[in-house]
């Protein structure tokens, strides 16, 4: 694992948003990280010729690599001497907070004097992860904001359609996308909840809506975060590629928190019983033009119970011109994989091999591979880029 020490659409996060104007602690949020690691990144990438005046054109392979090589990563466990320091006192730790009810900082307080000295974030992250810190927060109301900003996205699932690929009824799942402002949605519908079929739906979702909103809130689905942690989530390559594409953040809500994102579950129920239950449907095409009728006409011309507002018409007139420009074209799904250095110098993606250099033999390489490009790095630096070839087939330097 020690492969995973170094991740390249991480750094490319924190740069873009840092590029974007937001400060350290929206950066790291929006990156999955800590403060401490994106304030190391931008650091790093300003000694290494970063302006932030210059515009997202400055990021580029060349630059991620500068970064990785100052800001490596020593811990091969992925935690330090402070984590290690807690373990000790893990028990101890978990009374305080369990049987005595204690809070964070008067046990790190007390952790002090007892000549345990630890940052309070590694605290936290130690106390949430082995100690049940912080599984039972009061829940609060969650604002609006500003229009065009939020957008809430969830799974849910509806019922039965045929398909005519299988020739049998499947489950499908409404991919629900609900503007926190405006309360206007738009509904995905599919049979499976990938990452491709969350992209899908955000591309049908921004040409629903004319436009993309510049922060969405999902929970903790699986093609989304890969490490549903309760302080810093880690978000899947190849959702911070998408997210990186079309130039959106994401915000995901805690862990069993669907409070965190009520815009979107309180409609849940909304489409299930109004739009699907009791309807026929041809099949999964038929539905989902039928479901985007509905979104906008009887889902947006409705009288909302909270804004007092249509919400298709609210959108229209205050929010949809706050919105980020509509992608121009599809968006390349790329495939990530790790692959192994064989002694032929060849790896293989997608059946395709590709060559790399001689000193990688028996290493693990992080690829991307899109239609047209494969990129090859190690320990983030851009080693090797061929260009795809079918299944089957091999791309070889002669230089490797």
């Amino acid at each position: 694992m020690a492969f995973r020490e170094v991740r390249v659409n991480e750094i490319q996060e924190v740069l873009r948003c840092w590029l974007a104007g937001d400060g350290l602690r929206t950066v790291a949020e929006r990156a999955g990280v800590d403060r401490k690691t994106a304030r190391r990144y931008v650091d790093a990438a300003q000694a290494a010729g970063l302006v932030r005046d210059g515009g997202q054109g400055q990021i580029c392979d060349e630059l991620v690599g500068q970064v990785v090589a100052a800001v490596r990563p020593a811990r091969a466990g992925g935690h330090g001497v402070a984590w290690e320091s807690l373990l000790v006192h893990e028990q101890r730790i978990q009374d305080w907070i369990e049987k005595e009810d204690l809070q964070l900082t008067n046990i790190h307080g007390k952790l002090t004097r007892l000549g345990v000295v630890v940052p309070y974030r590694t605290l936290h992250r130690f106390a949430a992860e082995r100690c049940g810190f912080g599984r039972r927060q009061p829940t609060v109301r969650v604002a609006d904001g500003e229009p065009g900003v939020e957008c809430q996205i969830d799974f849910a699932r509806m019922g039965l359609i045929a398909d005519p690929e299988t020739g049998r009824r499947r489950v499908v799942h409404a991919l629900i996308f609900t503007a926190v402002y405006s309360r206007h949605m738009f509904v995905w519908l599919t049979f499976r909840q990938t990452l491709d079929a969350v992209i899908a739906g955000c591309e049908a979702a921004w040409g629903f809506f004319g436009g993309i909103f510049k922060v969405l809130i999902p929970d903790n689905m699986s093609p989304v975060i890969a490490d549903a942690d309760p302080v810093n989530p880690t978000f899947t390559v190849g959702w911070l590629d998408y997210a990186q594409a079309r130039g959106f953040g994401t915000d995901p809500a805690r862990v069993r928190s669907p409070k965190d994102k009520p815009r979107v579950e309180r409609v849940v129920q909304y489409v299930r019983g109004n739009f699907f239950a009791g309807e026929a449907f041809t099949d999964l095409p038929d539905a989902q033009r039928r479901v985007e009728h509905w979104c906008a006409t009887t889902a947006g011309l409705r009288l909302h119970g909270t804004t007092y507002q249509r919400p298709a018409e609210h959108f229209a007139t205050v929010e949809q011109q706050h919105l980020l420009p509509a992608p121009n074209g599809r968006y390349d799904v790329p495939i990530f994989a790790t692959p192994k250095v064989a002694r032929d110098l060849h790896i293989e993606v997608a059946r395709g091999l590709y060559s790399v250099p001689g000193e990688l033999i028996g290493q693990r390489v992080e690829v991307r591979a899109d239609s047209r490009l494969v990129k090859v790095f190690s320990r983030g630096q851009l080693v090797k880029a061929h260009p795809r070839v079918a299944a089957g087939s091999r791309s070889t330097d002669p230089g490797d």
